[in-house]
């Protein structure tokens, strides 16, 4: 009520101002004055000519100009205000009344809001910002898709945090929802089943698995998928197969793929051999070789990359590769040495070493 009872004095401080000089009458008082002047100064001209102070002619010509000025300031005085200046006065009147409150609100409605509260400083600084607890911003996103149940894109951002929060029951349903309303695919499914397997504990329950064959269903090189397929068939005691899985998963995989270390780990964990791959006429050698040839060749070639490391020393993948069959063949001493061999080789280069550390903590080993 207050903010409108302010408008209001404006409003009429406003109109007041323009009706102001509109209301003003003829200022006759001011040619009245200009009369009585030029009155003086004929009077001042003859008691000039009679004291000899100017000439006749001199005298006449002032006359003259003088009496032309009293007589149009006589003139101006009589005649009253036009028609043509009293209609402007009025249509400048009503636009002062009514166009100014008209322009005020045509303005004021579309940008302020009389039904605004207040917003106190203290308040302000309750603007949700980055700094925010993660969980704070997961109940913000919550309670936006409770209004907008079908933002598909809101599920899909809120999936993957949920899951990082350890909150998977919840994060089962968002990646549901996120299917849902986004259309299916070979990743979303993959990340569905991650969840519900997080969920039951790491078990790769049969729901679980269902949904990782949805995803290699739909793309074959899917690499989550395919990994935790082979988890699963680890869990069931089918080391074999989910060695095939996995040592398959590499012969497609490029050298720096970043998932290379967890995908080795687990075949050396169940008995698959990460020596270096055989060339076609070694594998075709080796199958009519007995276990103990055929373990000479594999130690052989084990050498062969241990040498070619004491060489050039750069290569970390080489160096995984050796810890790995090292511990593949039972020989934790060379493996713990190709180790301590390895942090020395790439001790200058920080990145190398970093990549060589996660490597070996995927590995079970000091990293």
């Amino acid at each position: 009520m207050t903010l409108w009872f302010v408008f209001a004095l404006m409003t009429v401080a406003a109109i007041f101002a323009v009706l102001w000089p509109l209301g003003r009458g003829a200022r006759s008082q001011n040619d009245a004055s200009e009369a009585v002047v030029y009155r003086d100064q004929l009077s001042e001209i003859d008691r000039d000519l009679a004291a000899g102070l100017i000439g006749r002619s001199d005298a006449e010509a002032a006359r003259v100009e003088i009496s032309r000025r009293l007589l149009a300031a006589a003139d101006s005085q009589r005649d009253p205000p036009t028609i043509s200046n009293i209609r402007l006065r009025r249509w400048a009147a009503v636009i002062a009344l009514v166009g100014l409150p008209v322009v005020a609100a045509a303005f004021y409605l579309p940008l302020g809001s009389p039904q605004l509260g207040d917003f106190p400083l203290a308040q302000r600084s309750r603007a949700p910002d980055v700094s925010q607890p993660l969980d704070s911003l997961v109940a913000q996103v919550q309670a936006h898709l409770e209004k907008n149940p079908t933002d598909g894109r809101g599920w899909n951002v809120l999936a993957p945090v949920l899951a990082r929060l350890g909150r998977f029951d919840e994060a089962v349903l968002a990646y549901h929802n996120a299917i849902t309303y986004n259309g299916d695919s070979a990743e979303r499914r993959a990340d569905l089943g991650e969840a519900i397997a997080a969920a039951a504990g790491g078990v790769i329950t049969a729901e679980a698995k269902a949904e990782f064959e949805r995803a290699v269903a739909q793309d074959a090189d899917e690499v989550k998928a395919r990994y935790f397929l082979g988890l699963a068939a680890e869990q069931d005691g089918r080391a074999a197969e989910a060695a095939s899985i996995w040592r398959t998963m590499l012969a497609k995989a490029p050298a720096d793929a970043p998932w290379r270390p967890l995908v080795q780990a687990a075949l050396a964990r169940v008995g698959g051999s990460t020596a270096p791959a055989l060339s076609d006429d070694a594998m075709a050698a080796a199958k009519d070789m007995n276990e103990a040839d055929r373990g000479a060749m594999i130690h052989r070639m084990v050498d062969r990359l241990a040498a070619r490391l004491k060489q050039n020393g750069d290569d970390v993948e080489g160096w995984l590769r050796l810890v790995r069959a090292y511990m593949v063949m039972g020989d934790r001493d060379k493996a713990k040495s190709a180790l301590a061999d390895a942090r020395q080789a790439v001790a200058n280069d920080a990145e190398r070493l970093r990549q060589l550390n996660e490597g070996l903590k995927n590995l079970g080993l000091d990293g």
